[in-house]
């Protein structure tokens, strides 16, 4: 029998003001991580899909590559007039946008990043975030093609310096997304125009002009849409988004979630059951479920499994967090078991990933979205496909993390096994909740320690009918809500509840006997 191969070490990219640095991932000795290599000066640096590649940019228009196995720079290349660059999914290619001299000269270039030399350029007046970047590779490389007017141009992504090898025709069409792992489809976006309703068409790769579409569907109000292809090209999740709401619900206009599937089986709008905006959708690694969050404020969350049935089985731990303009909590659910597992508090988050063995979720807070008690915390979830969800939380603050970024270095999943013998060894392990931030001065803390009678509670606050509602959605969420914080009157509702519960129990009782 083969020996298992371990699995690759975790590893975090943190970048602030004076440029990047890779730590080891957790779980960290002494509860620190150990930096890797020392800070890098950049303006950014990025993994390429697979974490085989590192690209980095330095002032000047330099755009370094580095090897992430040994995180030695293999590759320098210096830009003029540099406004972008983007890296190719196993690091391959290097993509650069400049910008233009004069109109003829071929601004956007394609190099390779083995040699360093030009294997494609051509010119481009304009880059936006739809459009960039202008040439774009399935997951595996395999597949590479690029938006032009009223067509898309296939390459043969052996050879890129043969030019396009085929085209598609799609009339209108102003934005698209390749398919990710195989790179077998590809999805188009046509706006409305003249009274014709905007479309979402999904086409086969291929050497055939006139491919007639596998799936469609039509929008009406619809400026902008969002493409969200699953792990396998079988399914494709569109949120439709308008800039004015004309029911005058939201300020930030209306959108709406479809569901299409490359064998036409399902063509048609998620059932959701509560109205206001789609607030993020995202796919399972296996590519059979996908999770929403809907609705206006307090909003909803639902798990649909691939013929867009409701369920609540991912197979492994979700979760649902409230970021932005909301404080932060974060509730981790076992969907096999149907239940939550534990919540938490990350205040000021500005981004949140889960690790690539699907152990650690961390969080970031940094600048702009504020300028102190910046950093990071990782949250330490042991858990698995196949076992029940056994969980330590370790909360690690790092001041002054800067301006800048936290990135989990990629990795496959499929090159982590399964964890069952790394949850039995953390069963003895005392689970403590994390302390929030500012909870107090040592002497207060010492001083109600040493009380052992506590103090008078305050009345609690109205809350108009509004806030109750949404307390008690947080509480089906987060957790039930402590009788201390009900109001009297819930409490009071409460009792008779229960009273009267307890009374038909009674009768049912004494009915039942003779």
């Amino acid at each position: 029998m083969a020996a298992a191969v371990a699995s690759p070490p975790l590893e975090l990219l943190v970048r602030d003001l004076e440029g990047f640095s890779i730590w080891t991932g957790p779980p960290f000795d002494n509860g620190q991580p150990k930096v890797k290599i020392p800070k890098v000066p950049c303006s950014s640096a990025t993994f390429s899909e697979d974490g085989s590649r590192l690209m980095v940019i330095k002032p000047e228009g330099v755009i370094s590559i580095f090897d992430c196995k040994t995180y030695k720079e293999i590759r320098s290349i210096q830009v003029p007039n540099f406004a972008a660059a983007n890296i190719s999914p196993r690091g391959t290619y290097l993509q650069t946008f400049q910008k233009q001299a004069s109109p003829q000269e071929k601004n956007v270039t394609l190099w390779s990043v083995e040699t360093g030399a030009c294997v494609y350029n051509f010119s481009q007046k304009n880059m936006s975030k739809t459009s960039w970047p202008s040439i774009r590779f399935s997951s595996d490389e395999a597949v590479a093609c690029r938006l032009v007017t009223n067509e898309i141009q296939f390459f043969d992504s052996a050879d890129l310096s043969k030019g396009f090898v085929s085209r598609l025709r799609v009339p209108g069409v102003a934005a698209f997304q390749l398919s990710k792992m195989p790179g077998s489809h590809v999805a188009t976006f046509v706006p409305e125009s003249k009274g014709v309703p905007a479309n979402v068409q999904i086409f086969a790769c291929g050497n055939d002009p006139s491919s007639q579409p596998l799936a469609r569907r039509s929008f009406f109000r619809c400026s902008t849409v969002q493409l969200h292809w699953n792990y396998g090209s079988t399914g494709l999740l569109a949120v439709a988004q308008a800039d004015v709401d004309k029911t005058n619900q939201s300020y930030y206009g209306e959108s709406k979630l479809s569901y299409l599937t490359t064998d036409g089986a399902h063509e048609g709008l998620v059932p959701l059951r509560k109205e206001g905006p789609i607030h993020d959708v995202q796919w399972s690694y296996t590519g059979t479920e996908f999770a929403v969050v809907y609705g206006f404020m307090p909003a909803k969350a639902t798990v649909f499994d691939k013929k867009c049935n409701p369920l609540l089985e991912l197979g492994s731990v979700l979760c649902l967090a409230g970021f932005g303009n909301l404080p932060g909590d974060m509730a981790f659910w076992d969907c096999t078991e149907k239940k939550q597992l534990g919540t938490t508090k990350a205040e000021w988050s500005v981004v949140s990933e889960w690790s690539p063995n699907g152990c650690f979720f961390m969080t970031a807070s940094t600048a702009p979205r504020r300028q102190i008690d910046n950093g990071y915390a990782d949250f330490i979830l042991f858990s698995s496909r196949l076992t029940k969800f056994v969980a330590l939380l370790l909360l690690l603050p790092v001041p002054e993390c800067g301006k800048g970024q936290a990135d989990w270095k990629p990795e496959s999943a499929d090159r982590f096994g399964d964890i069952s013998e790394l949850v039995k060894s953390v069963g003895s392990l005392k689970i403590e909740e994390a302390k929030a931030q500012g909870q107090g001065s040592k002497p207060s803390q010492n001083a109600a320690k040493s009380n052992p009678v506590n103090p008078p509670q305050k009345p609690a606050a109205y809350l108009p009918p509004s806030a109750r509602k949404a307390a008690s959605v947080k509480a089906e969420l987060f957790g039930g809500l402590d009788t201390q914080e009900m109001s009297k009157n819930a409490l009071k509702n409460k009792k008779k509840r229960e009273k009267q519960r307890e009374k038909k129990a009674a009768e049912g009782a004494s009915g039942s006997n003779p």
